[in-house]
């Protein structure tokens, strides 16, 4: 009772906050200008994803505070530190090269507070301890994935659905691995989300900005280091946890980074190249895209919880659907079809 007290309040602020976020960004004049690399085309307000990051990190904080007795200090700093620089960016653009000085600083604190992925698990293969290489690892994992959830927040709902499908996904299996704080964190993300995509979905009254989607990146790139606390004996696991899902994310920005490289583009610029991208381009709406990713992550999530449940060689239907609904993403972008989805 008290966690659905805890998630339906944070729905309720978020819906209400950005309503109001919404209306001051529209006095204030801070809109998204759409470009020739754009999904949209009239002006619409960005920067709503401010509202659910004060919310998670405030209700986290105090849910910690009241079942321990402590607050992470050290995330609450670093997030402060990405959705600070975040949020610049919204209001005017930041160099490149300062947002990366940034996002390191944060990820440097994380690692020195709650250490690094010194252990990994292979589905399959069993698990293998990094060394030092885990360091680098994670390191350039929590930037990366940073700035990849921030790309793919590139057409109405997207990157808010992913977020609730995501945080759902750490509530449910974190109660089953014993992860008490994490789980209810992974609740408190998707249904301050959930009350922002009320907002967001087709067509999008307001944009979460770079501030709700960069911090919405690096919190589930984190929240295995953070879960190591709770159960570090079962810490083999929640790197696995923390990539499957975000998986359609990871999939889509690791594909266009590594094809990007091979035409030897210029991989910070904004682009128009990425597969929900092209599915839009194609002629399939933004509902539906959103839809059809959500959906995806859904489904890996039931398999997910099965495997955690029965655990062995129910990791294969995981693998096998993952493969299967990656390689339809990438044909369905790529075939000579214009498709009007309504």
């Amino acid at each position: 009772m008290t966690e659905f007290i805890l998630f339906l309040t944070t729905f309720l602020l978020s819906y209400i906050g950005v309503e109001w976020f919404r209306r001051w960004s529209t006095k204030k004049q801070i809109y998204d200008i759409p470009n020739e690399r754009s999904s949209h085309k009239a002006p619409v307000p960005r920067g709503g994803g401010l509202i659910f990051v004060i919310i998670s990190i405030l209700f986290y904080s105090v849910y910690t505070f009241i079942n321990n007795g402590t607050v992470e200090y050290s995330y609450v700093a670093a997030a402060f530190l990405i959705t600070s620089i975040s949020w610049l960016d919204d209001l005017c653009s930041i160099s490149v090269v300062w947002r990366f000085l940034v996002h390191a600083i944060a990820t440097s604190l994380i690692i020195y507070s709650y250490g690094y992925i010194d252990v990994l698990y292979l589905p399959f293969l069993g698990t293998f301890e990094t060394g030092r290489a885990g360091f680098v690892f994670s390191f350039l994992w929590i930037v990366w994935l940073t700035n990849a959830y921030n790309f793919m927040d590139g057409i109405d709902g997207i990157a808010g659905l992913q977020a609730v499908t995501a945080g759902l996904g750490w509530f449910l299996a974190g109660k089953m691995l014993g992860l008490d704080e994490s789980a209810v964190y992974g609740g408190i993300i998707a249904f301050s989300c959930l009350g922002f995509l009320m907002h967001n979905w087709q067509p999008a009254k307001i944009f979460m900005g770079d501030v709700g989607s960069a911090f919405l990146g690096f919190s589930f790139a984190v929240l295995p280091l953070i879960a190591k606390k709770e159960n570090p004996d079962q810490f083999y696991l929640f790197p696995v946890l923390s990539v499957v899902l975000v998986w359609f994310f990871v999939f889509d920005s690791a594909f266009t980074l590594f094809r990007r490289l091979l035409k030897k583009e210029k991989i910070w610029t904004a682009h128009r190249e990425h597969i929900y991208q092209r599915l839009v381009i194609k002629g399939f709406t933004h509902r539906f895209v959103t839809i059809l990713y959500g959906a995806c992550s859904i489904t890996v999530l039931i398999l997910i919880l099965i495997w955690l449940n029965y655990g062995g060689l129910f990791f294969a239907p995981v693998f096998i659907l993952i493969f299967l609904q990656s390689l339809g993403l990438l044909v369905l972008s790529h075939r000579k079809l214009f498709v009007k989805t309504n």
